[in-house]
């Protein structure tokens, strides 16, 4: 397992366990998400992608409808090497094809983490602000 997704995190993730769907060579598997930020999520699995993988998948949630996204695994934590903490599966990042795509995808993901965290909980988390215009 590469560690690269601990240390390079840019932005603050929220721990929430989403649906998600996505195809693997022709069937289409469900696992859930682990945790999710701006820039991608981990979704929990034993069957994960080799790192490198393209994959477009779909989150389902509440509070976003579903949320079709683009993104590339960075890393994996095969199901060996996971602990308690540290669940199997794969850190995927979020691939945009434009600037006002990725606008768009933040804007419903942030209104998703103050939804489940509330403002002030969001605020820590991001070191920012909780947008009020959501």
């Amino acid at each position: 397992m590469s560690d690269g997704g601990r240390e390079r995190r840019e932005t603050g993730r929220a721990v929430l366990q989403l649906p998600v769907e996505y195809d693997r060579l022709n069937p289409l598997l469900s696992d859930y998400t682990h945790n999710i930020s701006r820039g991608g999520t981990f979704i929990r699995t034993h069957r994960p992608l080799e790192v490198g993988t393209a994959l477009s998948f779909r989150i389902q949630a509440p509070e976003l409808g579903e949320l079709s996204l683009n993104g590339v695994v960075r890393w994996v934590v095969d199901a060996d090497d996971a602990e308690q903490d540290r669940p199997a599966g794969m850190g995927i990042a979020f691939l945009y094809d434009s600037a006002a795509q990725q606008y768009e995808v933040e804007l419903r993901l942030d209104r998703l983490m103050v939804d489940a965290l509330g403002p002030e909980a969001y605020e820590k988390l991001m070191g920012r602000p909780a947008p009020i215009d959501l």
